[in-house]
């Protein structure tokens, strides 16, 4: 079987070879040529030199062309913060002060737009034989909350009805997403939507059950397979989203894969997932990659099923460690003599925690994967960051990053189960939900008292 094959047939939910191997390089591409972030995503000919090496060292069965989930919201008119070692983030939201619903749908000569479609067309036919070509698109939630911040998880108790509008309208860009995609030469159609886990399953179904089902509807009625892709802990809505019908759900390593898989199991539905980012693929060394993916196999049946990383792959991820992943994805049983009687160990670092019983003023610490690349991080930051300008100097904001290694063992010593998450006072808050500015500013002033 070629990857291609292997990929569209293991969507087709009928037995593989080998268990499909799809990894999310996005930025991280950019290291295998020296080149940056920015230049790998304003660039098309940068882009496309990324994604042939990231073909030829890590050999993938699929591979997307692009991991940026602002693409669509910089068309709509939000303004992007850059750096060098992860995609831009949204700094601006055009609908934050404002009920107006745009009525405008991106184009192929739209922003960045050209670049990807012409990515996607060079790797269609340089590798599109033999490789599926993953088309990334912003879910409609997530890009709801681009265009009007975290205002949106308000308006869904004051203002149901905006909200419906406004999706809507985002689940009309995804599909014209999902057309030009197709157009360009795409396989597989994958909804990335993070902050689907910072919500509820009832919230879910009043407001993404029907968007989600039209846009994977599109997708079924082009004779393509989708995905939908969720960050962060979705363990409870899991169920919910299979009943949108994707032919896939994507997880990253908040959730438990065995356990997520019976469910998508049920609805015959592939599961894809969930190679640790931090702790492993970044920290980690080859057979502490080998070791997890071994693992994983090992946990699971394979029908049904695709492994790849967690989520957007980290830009300084040791190239050593992503060829680990991919050998005991291709060679599984020569990869588990070498790491059979392996155990990790993080390093020891020591780390001093807060006096919290005699803080001089309330703190509040986020544990986030990134701000600068997790949506879900971005938006559960910004919201504390709220509470700062409400609160000012009473009270103090943290942000720990699990791309720093001593903030992992941080989280570990703090017992942290799931990213984002928020401690007021060294006590659990909000676990990967973001909070309402209301609901937030009330846990400030209760800590305060």
């Amino acid at each position: 079987m070629t990857g291609k094959e292997r990929v569209l047939t293991t969507f087709d939910h009928k037995p593989v070879d080998n268990v499909a191997w799809v990894p999310f390089a996005g930025v991280h591409a950019g290291k295998l040529i020296g080149k940056n972030a920015r230049e790998v995503y304003t660039d098309e000919q940068t882009l496309i030199r990324s994604l042939e090496e990231a073909h030829r060292i890590y050999r993938p069965d699929g591979l997307p062309i692009m991991f940026d989930l602002q693409l669509e919201a910089e068309i709509l008119g939000c303004d992007l913060l850059w750096s060098d070692d992860a995609p831009p983030t949204v700094t601006s939201h055009p609908l934050e002060a404002t009920d107006e619903i745009p009525d405008r749908l991106p184009g192929p000569s739209d922003g960045r737009l050209p670049m990807a479609l012409l990515a996607m067309k060079h790797m269609r036919d340089a590798v599109g034989e033999t490789t599926a070509l993953y088309g990334l698109f912003c879910g409609p939630f997530t890009l709801a909350s681009h265009l009007r911040g975290t205002n949106i998880f308000m308006d869904m108790f004051d203002d149901p009805d905006y909200v419906h509008t406004l999706l809507d309208y985002t689940t009309g860009v995804a599909e014209a997403m999902v057309s030009m995609y197709i157009d360009a030469g795409a396989d597989v159609l994958a909804a990335v939507d993070p902050l689907v886990s910072q919500i509820s399953p009832d919230h879910f179904e009043e407001f993404l059950t029907k968007p989600f089902t039209r846009v994977f509807s599109t997708i079924r009625e082009a004779r393509r397979m989708s995905s939908f892709f969720v960050c962060g802990d979705a363990t409870r809505n899991i169920e919910v989203m299979c009943t949108t019908g994707p032919d896939g759900i994507s997880i990253d390593e908040n959730i438990n894969l065995a356990e997520a898989k019976k469910i998508t199991d049920r609805h015959n539905i592939v599961m894809a997932g969930n190679i640790p980012l931090a702790t492993v693929m970044l920290f980690g060394n080859q057979q502490d990659n080998m070791k997890v993916v071994i693992d994983e196999l090992d946990a699971v049946d394979h029908t049904n099923l695709v492994v790849s990383p967690g989520c957007d792959m980290p830009y300084d991820i040791p190239i050593e460690n992503t060829v680990a992943c991919e050998q005991a994805v291709h060679q599984t049983e020569r990869s588990r003599e070498l790491v059979k009687n392996y155990t990790q160990e993080l390093p020891h670092i020591d780390i001093d925690l807060p006096d919290y019983g005699n803080l001089e003023r309330t703190l509040i610490e986020v544990f986030t994967i990134d701000s600068d690349t997790c949506a879900a991080c971005t938006y559960m930051y910004r919201s504390a960051m709220d509470a700062k300008r409400e609160f000012g100097d009473g009270i103090e904001v943290v942000e720990y990053k699990a791309t720093r290694i001593e903030n992992i063992v941080r989280g570990k010593k703090m017992g942290i189960k799931q990213l984002p998450s928020i401690y007021i006072n060294g006590k659990l808050a909000f676990e990967s939900i973001i909070p309402s500015p209301k609901t937030l500013n009330e846990a400030v002033l209760s800590a305060k008292t």
